[in-house]
């Protein structure tokens, strides 16, 4: 299954951003403004550093999969956790491509299984 996944409404909303924009990215950090809320954006226009982990590629019916990355620090505290990628309505407070729509991207998590945290520690440590 692996460590990040992506809800029905999410992906259409990222089918619809992507044909506007272009490929694109997530990067889910710990930082202000939005908090702990994933970030979109056109793929490479948010700089990736050395501390930045792949979580993994979003399926959204696109010929090209969706990265996520997440910075080594915030994956720290939740490195036990599956996470999704969902959209509700409201107007987040940061940059990402989402925010002129009306919705605001948000994550979903729930603890991983034993066997699935041996699976992902093992790709991302």
């Amino acid at each position: 299954m692996g460590r990040v996944s992506v809800s029905g409404g999410a992906a259409d909303l990222i089918r619809r951003l992507t044909g506007l924009h272009g490929p694109v990215m997530f990067h889910q950090s710990g930082g202000c403004c939005d908090g702990s809320a994933p970030m979109c954006y056109p793929d490479g226009e948010f700089r990736l550093g050395g501390s930045d982990v792949h979580l993994g590629d979003l399926d959204v019916g696109l010929e090209r999969h969706v990265p996520v990355w997440m910075s080594a620090a915030q994956l720290a505290y939740w490195k036990h956790t599956h996470l999704t990628i969902d959209v509700v309505p409201g107007r987040g407070a940061g940059f990402s491509l989402e925010a002129p729509e009306g919705v605001r991207f948000l994550i979903r998590s729930r603890l991983l299984t034993d066997e699935e945290y041996a699976d992902s520690a093992e790709a991302v440590e």
